[in-house]
């Protein structure tokens, strides 16, 4: 296995701890490399590992997700993390989202999806559980700016099949185009708005009303 994807799960409940453990054993590419039951243990495993993704919990004892993600981002700006929550846990997802997670996953996942996000975060992008996605939209909806940036025909089509969750390999395949004309894309939309990530840019299009609530929540 060449390059594998280094990860660490931060999950209070063994059960689950070990099941998402035999999951990840199953998914191509991808190395289990610690494990901590609450954030203050892992905040000590980073000290001597260097993950490339983190699951993390959000209700722990000790130091529960929210502290763990705020600390542990502050200190590796670059962490790239997933949280894993539990239905009606949906409260915390703006304000994730604004700490810089990389992901918000349902617990309910399925082996498909969280491969696909595991292998789209590694990458640079975001990924949300498509159900969250009609949450975030009508949490932010009610902002918008008075002066909007003017996107090429292509830029918004980029734009709009990222809201949708699509990889750059997929937008590639959709637009007809190269990944390195898309990522030119994202690059210019990013320049445009003044942003600096995907997750951002995303939260940006739903506040500004660029894209549409069904758009958000359709199925590729």
């Amino acid at each position: 296995m060449n390059n594998p994807i280094k990860v660490i799960i931060v999950e209070d409940h063994t059960i689950f701890r070990e099941g998402l453990k035999k999951v990840l054993s199953e998914i191509p590419d991808v190395e289990l490399i610690g494990e901590a039951e609450n954030g203050q243990v892992f905040l000590e495993l980073l000290k001597k590992v260097s993950p490339d993704i983190v699951l993390m919990d959000i209700k722990m004892p000790v130091m529960d997700g929210l502290e763990t993600t705020d600390q542990a981002l502050k200190l590796y700006p670059d962490l790239k993390i997933i949280i894993l929550s539990m239905f009606g846990e949906e409260e915390y997802l703006y304000s994730m989202v604004l700490k810089g997670i990389s992901g918000f996953l349902l617990k309910t996942v399925s082996m498909k999806n969280l491969e696909r996000a595991i292998q789209m975060i590694s990458s640079g992008q975001q990924y949300f559980s498509p159900e969250l996605n009609g949450i975030l939209a009508k949490k932010l909806r009610q902002f918008s700016s008075n002066d909007l940036p003017r996107f090429t025909i292509k830029e918004d089509e980029v734009l709009h099949l990222l809201c949708r969750g699509y990889s750059t390999e997929e937008m590639a395949d959709e637009l007809n185009i190269s990944k390195r004309t898309v990522e030119g894309y994202r690059a210019k939309l990013l320049q445009k708005t003044n942003l600096n990530n995907t997750i951002n840019l995303v939260i940006y299009a739903i506040r500004n009303k660029l894209v549409t609530m069904e758009e958000i929540e359709s199925q590729k």
